[in-house]
């Protein structure tokens, strides 16, 4: 039994090697830009809890245009890590276009939202307890946030779009670099315009969110340059800024099979937000303590994030090829190697999570909050990469109906009425309340399961 179980779950040096080439990069990548942004957060939890608070309402608002842009570029991507895989670089080519379409029209619309809903959007995050009109506060700094940061959308669209095909030829290592070097910047920055440093003046939240924008510039600028000047590792610009259009075949197949994933991250991000605008109305400590506890936990969560995201990849290209059972295969071994990853890392976390809140200038009862919110996080997190390798699975096999129940239909069936009951028709503390609403992820687990197993996504599409 323990033979027959190494075989199906277990690869050899060669399978982690390649595996781990992909995923390396990404993780690291994704590891810089978390840890920037923690440092980001630290930062402007310095200069107070309004502050604080105002800036993680816009990054919620903000993180539903991210996850967005990125369900228009995955919409093409399911069939972009297949065209590759089959040697089809016209295909690819008319992925990517697609995808740069698709994330300009969402930016577009995301900033005509924010431009004209953007007070009332910040506002249902806002419930003042204490009547100290600390909430005001919050508002006008988040404004002020808000503003700034609309002017680096357009170059995160267009980066997303490039960087995706780029990971699609398996040359992670591009969109790593870029990352770093936008992430250092941001960083030094973040440090100069915040408190105003040598020459720079203070510009607090102002100064966070130029920081962002300037260093979105960077990134987008790097992997443009590259990309375009390397033109024999990415066949797919041959001919891609060359008229407009797109063959009616390929793009009925990429909207019949990609809209929904693009729907489905939309609403998976905007049910997460709601989830969140739960939680707030136990007041703005609880807002302050869940922008610590995700900001953190977001370090961790790199690892079965990206391992995820390599599953997409690695078996895409498989059944792009034809190669189906390769394809099973590789899935049952990388699934059982993320969720080990994960089961580690959260063990780390759970020892060492306690010690991060204490670096914010907050009081004691927002640090309390954090460090529990924190460690009911690191318990649910093996479960988390099981689902979300799961999730990858199902994408990588064009079962993008499947994933949009799978995703987005659970969180708003199951997770947003369990947030929102449990938060305004019940006595429990918000801590218990949190936990509740995580461990719905154990439904997930068990409809994942038997998803992957079912072997429905075993298909070859181009």
């Amino acid at each position: 039994m323990l033979t027959r179980f190494k075989e199906k779950y277990i690869g050899d040096a060669a399978f982690y090697k390649r595996y781990l080439y992909l995923a390396l990069p990404m993780i690291l990548q994704n590891a810089i830009t978390n840890l920037v942004s923690f440092l980001d957060n630290i930062m402007v939890g310095q200069l107070g809890t309004e502050q604080m608070s105002g800036v993680a309402i816009v990054n919620q608002l903000i993180f539903v245009y991210n996850l967005a842009i990125f369900g228009a570029a995955s919409a093409a991507s399911i069939f972009g890590a297949q065209y590759y895989g089959k040697g089809n670089h016209k295909g690819h080519m008319y992925s990517f276009r697609f995808k740069l379409y698709a994330t300009l029209l969402v930016t577009g619309l995301t900033i005509l939202l924010f431009a004209t809903k953007g007070a009332d959007l910040i506002s249902l995050y806002l419930t003042d307890t204490a009547g100290s009109g600390a909430t005001e506060v919050a508002l006008q700094y988040g404004l002020e946030y808000l503003g700034i940061m609309m002017v680096g959308l357009v170059p995160f669209a267009v980066n997303q779009s490039y960087a995706t095909n780029i990971k699609e030829t398996g040359q992670t290592l591009v969109p790593m670099i870029a990352s770093f070097v936008a992430v250092g910047s941001n960083a030094v920055l973040d440090y100069l315009f915040i408190f105003g440093i040598g020459p720079f003046p203070k510009l607090g939240v102002i100064g966070a969110a130029l920081a962002t924008v300037i260093a979105r510039y960077i990134e987008a600028f790097i992997i443009i340059i590259w990309a375009h000047s390397h033109k024999e590792k990415n066949r797919y610009l041959e001919g891609a800024y060359t008229g407009f259009g797109m063959p009616k075949g390929e793009l009925k197949a990429i909207i019949i099979k990609g809209f929904p994933l693009m729907f489905n991250e939309v609403l998976w991000a905007a049910g997460m937000t709601t989830v969140t605008q739960c939680y707030s109305i136990r007041g703005l400590e609880v807002v302050a303590g869940l922008n610590i506890a995700t900001t953190i936990t977001n370090l961790f969560n790199i690892i079965y994030i990206q391992l995820g995201a390599c599953i997409s990849i690695v078996v895409g290209q498989y059944l792009g090829a034809g190669e189906l059972k390769k394809a099973k295969d590789a899935d049952n071994k990388m699934i059982v190697f993320s969720v080990f990853c994960c089961a580690l890392v959260a063990g780390v976390m759970l020892v060492i999570g306690r010690f991060f809140p204490q670096i914010y200038n907050t009081s004691e009862q927002i640090k309390e909050l954090a460090t529990s919110f924190i460690a009911v996080s690191a318990i649910i997190m093996p479960f988390c990469s099981f689902s979300h390798a799961s999730y990858f699975t199902l994408r990588s096999g064009g079962k993008t109906l499947v994933t949009f129940l799978f995703d987005s239909v659970f969180t708003w069936v199951v997770v947003v009425p369990t947030a929102f009951v449990l938060a305004h028709y019940t006595g429990l503390g918000i801590v218990s309340v949190y936990f509740f609403v995580q461990a719905t992820e154990l439904i997930k687990v068990a409809i994942g399961y038997f998803m992957v197993r079912s072997n429905v996504w075993l298909v070859q599409m181009v």
